[in-house]
């Protein structure tokens, strides 16, 4: 994978870059106490996490409040929150994570980063409704759930943002059996199979 066209692709600044080279260096002392990614993939942390997360920013517009559930390791709520420091300064961003050592970890991250975010430890269903612009969840639950939340934390004229893998029509179709919604497949720039869905009109069927 070319990195280089990728990041170029993306088009982060030179601040922004600052501020991940930060934050790997967080995750990495964090990394073998709590587990937030796996060992292999910590490996490759650019390609598969970082530039993975700077590709749902990019996908929509900066709202006035951005929501990421399942916040675990950062991804994406604290890339998001990254970016947006220096290209969408007065966009809130609010991180959900119910696990007490990974809310740490985000707050401290976030702290270490120079970037302003909420941390609600708290478990999705039972947070405050939200009414979030934006909506976004990395590798948490499958689409029927992810849109549960959405409907309980996504604004009425929000977006959604679902990363998922080469099996994602098939998760369209299941959760058209119990929901009515609008879906674009954004192709993945990190993954050849994948795609970042783009969801609104959320509404059960």
């Amino acid at each position: 994978m070319n990195l280089e066209k990728i990041f170029g692709a993306l088009d982060v600044s030179r601040e922004t870059m600052l501020r991940l080279e930060v934050f790997e260096k967080v995750i990495r002392k964090w990394n073998p106490k709590i587990n937030l990614v796996s060992k292999a993939s910590l490996e490759h942390l650019w390609a598969r996490h970082i530039a993975d997360s700077i590709q749902i920013f990019r996908c929509t517009d900066a709202p006035s409040h951005w929501v990421d559930i399942g916040s675990g390791g950062g991804f994406p709520g604290l890339i998001v929150a990254i970016i947006a420091a220096e290209e969408a300064p007065g966009m809130r961003m609010t991180l959900i994570e119910s696990d007490q050592r990974k809310s740490a970890f985000l707050r401290t991250s976030a702290r270490e980063c120079g970037v302003a975010v909420n941390v609600l430890t708290q478990r999705i269903e039972k947070a405050e409704p939200q009414q979030a612009g934006v909506l976004s969840a990395r590798a948490l639950a499958d689409l029927p759930m992810l849109l549960e939340f959405s409907e309980r934390h996504l604004d009425r004229d929000g977006v959604a943002l679902f990363p998922k893998g080469e099996r994602w029509k098939k998760e369209v179709d299941n959760a058209r059996q119990r929901w009515q919604f609008n879906a674009e497949p954004v192709k993945s720039l990190t993954e050849p199979e994948a795609v970042i869905l783009k969801i609104w009109g959320v509404a059960r069927v």
